[in-house]
């Protein structure tokens, strides 16, 4: 597998735009993908009991098309918890985007994302549709998305399948509100491989729960969260079928793509300085591993100590402690970076003058040893500094 510089139209077959319509003052707002032939589709969806009229929209259109030609995307206003005349509008973006494709309407997904309870602007909608153009300003997508994310979040890889080059490419937003079973964030792959949406579906699901599902910024689960991978078989690749070398090799370039955007989305967390790794290893199963590190990821404490670069080992015993996993706890190891804080579960020394540097770094790793089994387990998240509280209490609905 090779990482390649890219976007979400760089696998064969895709195109994408973005501009400003005037869902938000200033920025970019709205954008579409658009793949030359309806794609094979699979998807993943915020856990969330209160789901948006957007998601609903599109999770039903997959299952009835299985199949989609077109997303279209736009940032500052959620749409969600916005009644009947929501979901009345949600129908109508993606019958508008249809109609200017030529496709029926459930072959385009639709997304949202900003201030929950805001009814869509139909207006601002139309216009801004009417101006965007296939194999437009691809960059300018993944700017679009964007809420109150600091950074552009996309990645692209190539690999062999026999004498054909497969590319994949993702793009996601979210910064705020990360805590998936999904959580704020939007997460969009593209692919140009030959593969049923039964079998995207397979390893999807099958990756999700490594990578997406293992991020936490504050705790707190959106309304509108889901990730949508689109492989339309442009690259005419012999079909991937499930159980085979090929679909392993798909479902690694998948898990790479998918866990480098779980860490930019964890990394730029709002107000966040840092981001944060935990490895939990030689743990019983590998859930109880996931588990665990995402409890220590997870604990405010932890994130306090790391923000203010105290090797606070005892917050991270807490964590591991109420994680609900049951392992002895009289032998458990903890590092920060490569230096040990604790040892069979006493304390140990270090040179402080080392300590420090390790906790001056932007990416710290936390790795706890269970010695309890041989499975692993990751989660990331970042801190939390004084700016996450300032963000979230200036933000206005």
């Amino acid at each position: 597998m090779k990482v390649i510089e890219g976007n979400v139209a760089s696998p064969l077959g895709f195109s994408a735009d973005g501009l400003h319509a005037g869902f938000k003052k200033r920025k970019l707002d709205f954008g579409w993908i658009v793949s030359e032939v309806p794609a094979s589709v699979a998807g993943v969806y915020t856990t969330n009991k209160v789901i948006a009229a957007p998601l609903i929209v599109t999770r039903n259109s997959i299952k009835k098309a299985q199949k989609m030609k077109a997303i279209v995307v736009n940032s500052g206003v959620a749409n969600s918890c916005t009644g009947v005349q929501g979901m009345e509008d949600a129908y109508t973006m993606q019958k508008w985007t249809a109609e200017k494709l030529g496709v029926e309407p459930d072959l385009v997904g639709i997304a949202s994302t900003g201030v929950i309870g805001d009814l869509l602007p139909m207006d601002t909608l139309k216009t801004g549709l009417s101006k965007l153009v296939v194999n437009g300003n691809s960059d300018d997508f993944s700017k679009a998305i964007l809420t109150t994310d600091t950074m552009v979040k996309t990645v692209a890889v190539t690999e062999k399948f026999g004498r054909d080059e497969v590319t994949m490419a993702g793009v996601a937003k979210g910064s705020g509100m990360i805590h998936p079973n999904m959580a704020t964030m939007l997460a969009f792959i593209t692919c140009d491989a030959n593969i049923s949406s039964e079998t995207l579906q397979l390893a999807l699901s099958q990756n999700v729960e490594t990578t997406f599902n293992q991020i936490t910024v504050d705790g707190d689960t959106s309304t509108n969260d889901m990730v949508l991978v689109l492989s339309n078989g442009c690259t005419l690749n012999e079909e991937i079928l499930p159980d085979t070398p090929e679909f392993d090799k798909f479902s690694a370039m998948l898990n790479y793509v998918m866990q480098e955007l779980a860490k930019k989305i964890a990394k730029d967390g709002e107000g966040a300085s840092k981001l944060i790794e935990v490895n939990v290893k030689n743990a019983p199963n590998a859930l109880d591993a996931r588990m665990m590190a995402k409890s220590v990821v997870g604990s405010s404490l932890v994130k306090t100590a790391i923000f203010g670069e105290d090797p606070n080992w005892g917050r991270i015993l807490a964590a591991v402690g109420y994680a609900g996993v049951d392992v002895p706890v009289d032998n458990i190891d903890i590092y920060l970076g490569d230096i040990p804080v604790m040892l069979k579960s006493s304390p140990v020394d270090f040179e402080a003058e080392e300590m420090q540097d390790i906790m001056h770094e932007d990416e710290i790793t936390i790795t706890v040893d269970l010695h309890s089994g041989e499975a692993v387990g990751k989660a990331w998240g970042c801190d939390l500094s004084y700016d996450y509280v300032k963000i979230n209490a200036l933000y206005r609905t």
